[in-house]
């Protein structure tokens, strides 16, 4: 079965229960074709573990539990993150999660007092999350990720199929509502990021990451009070090379 974006297909908001799990079951098939079929031994998944990570790593894990998992610990990562990451990869008998790091020698030139932060945020995500990822990603020619047009702001838009940097971007969630999250979580029994009962609805690093308020966009939190929405890693930016800063 070659993969086909006819199989990620539009739904109504407010989907009932039955088209919820009609479109479960599509984008398991969407997945199905692209880690078995179109990008066999050539693809990989992307995954924070934060708030909705659990229901793309039960999809992937029940078609291929040895799909290759890519975790980016900026190393400023929650603890509570790092134990989410180990439990579901132990509930899901996943068998090949990476941990990726920053290159050592990149945090100690750009960012040595680790406050970079505060002062260049971008660049701050630049060293630690898209140059690490850009490394992981050597070899593959596709990688899944789970942004959602509901998270707002440049998702809104979203495509089930995207074309960046000599790579295919897979967004298998793209068109999946709130319901339909929360409504997998519960078919499934999928166990919760600790933080999201402290009012976390989305979580990155523990100094770019908030709470949100009620009524607030699920990403509210994350650089709250900066003109920032992404981290950059799906906004093609490359930072300078070492040296050159």
């Amino acid at each position: 079965m070659a993969l086909d974006i006819v199989s990620a297909q539009t739904w109504p908001p407010g989907a009932n229960v039955p088209a919820r799990r009609a479109r479960h079951a599509s984008t398991r098939e969407f997945l199905r074709a692209a880690i078995t079929d179109t990008y066999r031994g050539r693809i990989a998944l992307v995954s924070s573990f934060g708030t909705e990570a659990a229901v793309l790593l039960h999809l992937v894990a029940a078609i291929d539990r040895a799909t290759p998992i890519l975790f980016i610990d900026t190393l400023k990562l929650f603890p509570e993150t790092l134990r989410y990451r180990d439990l579901l990869t132990a509930r899901l008998g996943l068998t090949d999660v990476r941990t990726i790091q920053p290159d050592a020698g990149r945090i100690a030139q750009a960012d040595p007092d680790g406050d970079l932060w505060r002062r260049d945020p971008d660049y701050c995500c630049a060293i630690r999350k898209v140059e690490p990822l850009e490394r992981a990603l050597s070899g593959f020619d596709a990688w899944i990720n789970g942004r959602k047009r509901f998270q707002g702001g440049a998702r809104a838009t979203l495509a089930p199929i995207e074309h960046a940097d000599g790579r295919v971007k897979l967004n298998p969630l793209a068109e999946w509502s709130v319901e339909d999250v929360d409504g997998y979580f519960a078919t499934h029994y999928l166990p919760r990021h600790l933080l999201e009962a402290d009012g976390f609805t989305s979580i990155g690093c523990m100094t770019c990451s908030a709470p949100t308020l009620p009524g607030e966009d699920r990403r509210a939190g994350r650089w709250r009070g900066q003109d920032k929405t992404e981290c950059g890693i799906h906004l093609g930016w490359t930072p300078p090379p070492r040296g050159e800063e």
